[in-house]
């Protein structure tokens, strides 16, 4: 088993292109799947589909969200088909699995003024371990560790971006003169997103006054770091955020300021495949999820537009 979940997973990281956490949320799944097979004395060259089903049927008992399940039937068609290419199986028992269909729930989304807010909070406080005193938010004032965090939420709110995006951002991944970014995507997808004025003076704040002060000869390249220098990590950038949405009323995490992102933008007018190719949606259904919330644009749209509004 070990030596074919390792070859699984070289192929989903160097075949398929997928990220190391959908790498091991995949291997996970095939490792339960291939233990429960076991359990009952079939082996993986004997998988079938009256065993796939048992399987699923266990976790949904287990109370497994239908997302968890969903990804479930995903990880074993993906095992299952490259298990047949590989020799392992004679035949393909997932091609008749079915997943269910998740409830698509409302993201968190931020007022316009909440969001700037935020941005406001920034002050040099105990993100990464320091106790001060707020203090005035004028970038002249910050501490490197604040204006840091206001690039943070600047970048999060003005792309859209993922947080694990953001943080995987080098400084040549910036230009500056262009304000726009360089981003790495899912499945390794590159895409160039514009960024406001505001995120370009806290950019050049950071470049200019913070990022001098923390670098170290372990910093390299990376854009954003922590106190000892190092490239910033997801958990402290998700604190950052946290920390500066609560100080505005309503604490969220990196994502809702994407959902955000895109909502005002809807909102303000921008068309919904302009709004997909910032956000890297692979399909359109997934941006669609954000027009919840701009049916007054829909009704500004339609009173202007309709012979009888």
């Amino acid at each position: 088993m070990t030596d074919v979940l390792a070859d699984f997973a070289d192929h989903l990281s160097f075949e398929k292109g997928h990220s190391r956490h959908t790498v091991r949320a995949y291997t996970g799944d095939v490792r339960g799947l291939i233990s429960f097979a076991g359990a009952r004395g079939v082996p993986v060259s004997a998988l079938d589909l009256p065993l796939l089903r048992a399987w699923l049927a266990e976790h949904a008992r287990r109370g497994a969200a239908r997302t968890t399940i969903a990804r479930q039937v995903s990880s074993a068609k993906t095992f299952c088909a490259w298990a047949v290419r590989q020799g392992v199986l004679d035949a393909d028992p997932a091609q008749r699995l079915r997943a269910p269909k998740a409830h698509r729930t409302l993201p968190a989304v931020l007022a316009p003024e909440q969001a700037a807010a935020a941005v406001e909070a920034v002050v040099a406080g105990p993100t990464d371990d320091r106790s001060t005193d707020a203090g005035p938010t004028d970038d002249g004032d910050l501490d490197p560790v604040a204006l840091r965090d206001r690039v943070v939420l600047e970048l999060l709110y003005s792309c859209g971006i993922r947080v694990g995006e953001l943080c995987g951002l080098d400084i040549g991944d910036v230009d500056v003169d262009r304000r726009v970014v360089r981003v790495i995507g899912k499945g390794d997808k590159q895409r160039t997103v514009p960024y406001g004025g505001p995120a370009a003076a806290a950019l050049d704040a950071w470049l200019s006054r913070g990022r001098p002060a923390l670098a170290t000869a372990a910093s390299a390249e990376a854009l954003l770091l922590g106190v000892k220098g190092g490239r910033l990590d997801q958990r402290m950038a998700r604190t950052v955020v946290h920390r500066a949405t609560e100080a505005a009323g309503q604490s969220v995490g990196p994502h809702a300021l994407r959902h955000s992102a895109a909502t005002h933008l809807l909102e303000g007018g921008a068309d919904l495949r302009v709004v997909q190719e910032l956000l890297g949606h692979s399909s359109l259904a997934t941006t669609q999820l954000y027009t919840h919330v701009s049916v007054e644009r829909l009704r500004a749209v339609h009173q202007q537009a309709h012979p009888r509004a």
